[in-house]
């Protein structure tokens, strides 16, 4: 029971039909979904070590930027289911980030902390404090988190 394949036509037609029927808000939602699944997984939080690949902090900050850079652009609805995920996706990884497992950009001054969209999650480190407490303000600068956590 062979089926034939489809002619190049046949395949250009159905392409064409489904970009007449898709919106730019579909993919858009269906990006973030992506990159917060994609920065779960190179957290190590999508199962075993073989599911998930290789632990990338780098990969999951950007695909969380990225997310997060995409949610204002997406339907009131679609932005109260994702707003969780990506919260606590955020968590995961300043926690992450707090206990030294996700690598910090290189020249984390920050270029962002001017960006008014950009939040801290406190008050940055006085500069004569130890590694310990200048590392966690640092990974604060990278990524907004709740007010309080």
């Amino acid at each position: 029971m062979s089926q034939e394949q489809p002619s190049e036509e046949e395949l250009r037609a159905a392409l064409e039909d489904q970009m007449r029927r898709i919106h730019v808000q579909d993919v858009l939602a269906q990006t973030v979904v992506t990159l917060i699944n994609l920065a779960a997984r190179r957290l190590g939080l999508g199962g075993s070590p073989e599911e998930t690949g290789e632990r990338d902090g780098e990969q999951a900050r950007l695909g969380i930027e990225g997310a997060r850079a995409l949610m204002p652009l997406l339907p009131e609805e679609a932005q109260k289911q994702l707003r969780e995920p990506l919260s606590q996706l955020q968590m995961a990884y300043a926690q992450q980030a707090q206990a030294g497992e996700a690598p910090q950009e290189p020249g984390a001054a920050q270029q962002e902390t001017g960006d008014s969209r950009q939040e801290t999650g406190g008050d940055p480190a006085p500069s004569g404090d130890a590694g310990g407490d200048a590392e966690r303000a640092k990974a604060r600068s990278k990524i907004w988190t709740p007010p309080g956590s």
